[in-house]
């Protein structure tokens, strides 16, 4: 699986600088340190674990677990009999055992430049504490599922570490989504509270949030659903009494639009529960399988799934993909431009960073605004040294070439990174020669909501890069390509990409639905965890990821569900039924093709078009606004009636070359969706 030595033809490499004092100083090293972990888990991870606090030690096997559903309910167990706080290891050990009290945990730097804040380990456990006794005081107790709707502002991480101190699991929802996205995974997961803010601006444009989640609220209680508290920061507030305690400065610029509903029956000031809450809260000893955290990724039937992570595993794997792929070392400033509302931000804003003490840029804004040179003034004001964006802002920022990044000397990065989605080999090597200068090691990390943390990487010393590639396997993690037929195929070879054994940050379930994570993720191949993905490996053992091969589409780095997107716009009255598919786009990866068959007595125009991609904001949110909107009063369908998605790419993209379309109905269906094409999508 892994080749005995490193190619040495069409290959990057790190700086020698850098592999003197790296983790995994070379390719031998980590080839030696990956047939270990694979060979026997229970000796790596439990070196790992040696650097965490245990209330009680693991009394059962290390990692057990169950991959075949022929073979009985799946399963994965992680240092079982063990117990800990993850909070308390993240805070209370930096402060108290490894004197890193004074240490900046973040610097804020928020939408408008000198917009900014700094907290340290010792501040950050005091808020964490405080907060914690406020839900404490609303009646959250260990087990309780908690809401979290906010903008990338200090008090969000201090609203989930306040949950898991006290053993409360939190649910994220991103801020960019809708208020009915909002109230589905509110209902999905029967939170008990909501935490929220007034608003946040993004670029020039103020979200009310607040408003967004009085919204959401009442859809709930429309449906039978009661929330009881909503507890709301005044990020944007002017009131002086309202920050008292606050770690977020009002955003320099005035918000005179800004509206904040208030209900005295439901709503409560964060600012006013923290000034009399103590400073000290016990943390709440938890099982090693007790769930930490719910976090909600589309799921191809339109239906969010509810990906649950627990305590131990997923604590051990976050902070040793932080500390080796990113190399950390302790006068690192690392910066990770992702929103915490996604997991990215999860495992690598919040708990993979402080696990490792470290120190991390949080950032509000946007990587164009004020202007595009933004990034990089934040990369030279804060002297970043580790830089994790998305292969999206890049596309984004090369479009206006190379002199906005050499406006700043970034003289301090050591090692770039990027998420989300593959990057394209011309993205990356401008992300390496213009923004690295050909110094610093590109790592392309391949990972899902589902796995925790990276599970193919380079690591930035001791492996050689190939741009585009997600390299290698991580420690622990067992990749395998299947054909249709679900067998192993060896060599160059190109498939499913599925995962033989688990590692320890592997989700355990969907919320609410054990029946629907095994048919999701097991049932396809017995035995095998199932990536949804298509990945390619080439002679040298490097693995390619081809895309997604279920019906998902990765728009700005984002999975987005065709069905979900379809199901938005067919509740439009004028819509009778709708396919969407994906088209490639030069900044996005992809971007959402729309085709809808329209009522008999209804007209296609501008303003049905502008109707349908409001309608689809609203259910869904932003990010899943449809790029193209075409007619079609008939789909290419099977005579089955299933609609041939591989034609309608085909069409989406004007490509003629159909291949068999032997079985379809109607072929003539496909001359017509040809001649209605989108003329922008020429």
């Amino acid at each position: 699986m892994i080749p005995d030595k490193a190619p040495k033809e069409d290959v990057f490499h790190g700086s020698e600088d850098l592999k003197r004092d790296a983790h995994v100083p070379s390719f031998e090293k980590y080839k030696e340190l990956y047939i270990q972990s694979v060979e026997n888990p229970a000796e790596f991870w439990g070196a790992v674990a040696k650097d965490f606090f245990w209330k009680t030690q693991h009394t059962g096997q290390f990692l057990d677990y169950n991959f075949d559903v022929t073979k009985g309910e799946i399963f994965v167990k992680c240092m079982e009999g063990a117990t800990t706080n993850i909070c308390y290891n993240l805070l209370d050990l930096n402060v108290h055992d490894r004197n890193l009290g004074d240490k900046i945990a973040f610097f804020w730097e928020g939408n408008e430049p000198g917009d900014e804040l700094t907290v340290t380990y010792r501040e950050l456990l005091q808020r964490v504490c405080q907060f914690a006794n406020v839900l404490k005081s609303q009646g959250v107790k260990k087990g309780d599922r908690v809401s979290i709707y906010m903008p990338m502002v200090v008090e969000l991480v201090v609203a989930m570490l306040a949950c898991v101190r006290i053993g409360a699991v939190h649910s994220i929802v991103f801020a960019g989504f809708s208020a009915e996205s909002l109230c589905e995974r509110i209902m999905d997961s029967q939170c008990s509270l909501l935490i929220t803010a007034d608003g946040f601006y993004r670029g020039e444009k103020l979200i009310n949030l607040k408003l967004l989640a009085d919204e959401a609220l009442q859809k709930c209680r429309d449906k039978g659903f009661l929330i009881q508290t909503c507890i709301v920061l005044k990020h944007l507030s002017t009131d002086p009494e309202a920050l008292v305690s606050s770690h977020s400065p009002p955003a320099k610029r005035p918000c005179p639009d800004l509206e904040v509903p208030w209900n005295p029956e439901v709503d409560l000031c964060w600012h006013m529960l923290m000034k009399g809450a103590s400073d000290e809260c016990e943390p709440e000893w938890c099982e090693s399988e007790d769930p930490l955290f719910i976090l909600y990724t589309s799921g191809s039937t339109g239906k969010p799934k509810g990906v649950l992570h627990t305590v131990s595993g997923y604590m051990l794997y976050t902070a040793t993909t932080f500390k080796l792929v990113f190399d950390h070392q302790p006068d690192d400033i690392y910066w990770c431009t992702a929103d915490i509302g996604w997991i990215t931000g999860h495992s690598y804003i919040t708990y993979g960073p402080l696990a490792n003490g470290a120190t991390s840029v949080l950032f509000e804004g946007l990587p164009t605004y004020p202007d595009v040179s933004r990034m990089w003034a934040i990369v030279d004001k804060y002297h970043v040294t580790k830089f994790y964006t998305a292969p999206t802002a890049i596309r984004l920022l090369m479009k206006f070439g190379s002199e906005p990044v050499q406006k700043y000397k970034r003289e301090s990065l050591k090692v770039l990174g990027t998420v989300g989605e593959p990057i394209n080999p011309e993205a990356w090597q401008w992300y390496y020669t213009v923004v690295g200068e050909k110094r610093c090691p590109v790592v392309d990390t391949f990972w899902q909501t589902e796995t925790g943390g990276h599970v193919l990487t380079p690591l930035p010393a001791a492996t050689p890069m190939k741009p585009g590639s997600a390299t290698f396997p991580f420690f622990g993690v067992v990749p395998a390509i299947l054909n249709e037929s679900g067998e192993e195929l060896e060599g160059p070879s190109e498939g499913y990409l599925v995962f033989k054994q688990p590692w320890p940050g592997v989700m355990r379930t969907v919320y609410g639905n054990h029946q629907r994570f095994e048919t999701t993720y097991f049932k396809k191949f017995p035995g095998y965890y199932v990536t949804g993905d298509g990945c390619r490996r080439d002679k040298d053992g490097y693995y390619w990821i081809t895309g997604r091969i279920d019906d998902m589409l990765n728009v700005s780095g984002h999975l987005l569900s065709t069905a979900e997107v379809e199901s938005a716009l067919v509740e439009h009255k004028a819509v009778v039924e709708a396919a969407v598919v994906s088209r490639p786009h030069p900044v996005k990866g992809e971007s959402l093709y729309c085709f809808v068959t329209l009522k008999d007595d209804v007209t296609f125009n501008q303003t049905l078009e502008v109707e349908l991609k409001k309608q689809v904001r609203e259910k869904i949110g932003a990010i899943a606004t449809p790029d193209y909107i075409q007619n079609a009063p008939g789909l290419p369908k099977t005579r089955s009636g299933k609609i041939m998605r591989r034609v309608l790419r085909k069409i989406a993209c004007n490509e003629k070359d159909l291949g068999d379309i032997s079985t379809l109905a109607d072929s003539s269906v496909v001359d017509q969706l040809f001649q209605n094409r989108c003329c922008a999508a020429v």
